[in-house]
């Protein structure tokens, strides 16, 4: 089921997999040219928070976690990036370390492009540039979205609304009418939403009682998402 007219999916996905549509093949290829597919295991880290980069990430397959880690070693991650999405080009861009991490979901192949092939291709295409200041634009209001969200509602509410993004995500080369199965550890899903694993489990139990979710071991199916969506309570 759609969410489009329910649910404001848009203000919670980055959606930089159109960077690259209808991209000149040439440039594409130009860019490319030093560019090598690595593969990350499930758990692997990419890159880590500080670290100077040397280019930037395009997921070719698989769901990679973007994180910071507070004082107390706690995760707070700030986005799921999917299949066709870019990461690490901010640091890039502004010449810094990389303000976050990213860590594989699953297993992933990526595409790892220089820093100076990149930028190299910023410079000569219009295209690539308006495209990269609307996503980046599209970002800030997608984060701002986030902080303001989940500073301000209860916890249930905020569960609620991460179940129905991670949906969205896990949506993805899922056919029409198959059930959408969000396969997250409790952890990372507690991190998502901003609370503990003790509360999440609590309130994914709460969830499956009022026969909002099923569940078998990690996986995790929302079986009415009207109702999520009434419980996020998102205007």
């Amino acid at each position: 089921m759609s969410l489009r007219g329910i649910f404001p999916i848009d203000k919670w996905d980055f959606k930089s997999d159109s960077i690259f549509t209808s991209f000149p093949a040439e440039d594409y290829e130009k860019m490319t040219r030093h560019a090598r597919e690595e593969k990350y295991k499930k758990g692997q880290t990419i890159f880590r928070e500080g670290a100077i980069p040397s280019g930037i990430y395009y997921i070719l397959e698989g769901k990679v976690k973007k994180y910071k880690v507070d004082n107390f070693e706690k995760e707070q991650i700030i986005y799921v990036a999917n299949a066709g999405e870019l990461i690490g080009y901010h640091a890039v861009l502004s010449a810094e370390r990389y303000p976050d991490s990213a860590t594989a979901l699953e297993e992933c192949i990526v595409l790892f492009i220089p820093k100076e092939d990149f930028l190299s291709m910023l410079e000569q295409s219009a295209m690539l540039s308006t495209r990269l200041l609307k996503m980046l634009s599209h970002e800030f209001t997608v984060l701002s979205n986030s902080i303001t969200i989940f500073a301000q509602r209860p916890v249930r509410e905020r569960m609620a609304i991460t179940l129905i993004v991670l949906r969205e995500k896990f949506k993805k080369g899922t056919r029409e009418g198959e059930p959408i199965t969000i396969n997250l550890s409790r952890g990372d899903i507690a991190n998502m939403a901003g609370t503990t694993r003790e509360n999440t489990v609590r309130l994914l139990r709460e969830f499956k009682d009022e026969k909002l979710i099923e569940t078998k071991g990690r996986k995790i199916w929302i079986l009415d998402i009207r109702k999520m969506i009434a419980v996020s309570n998102y205007q």
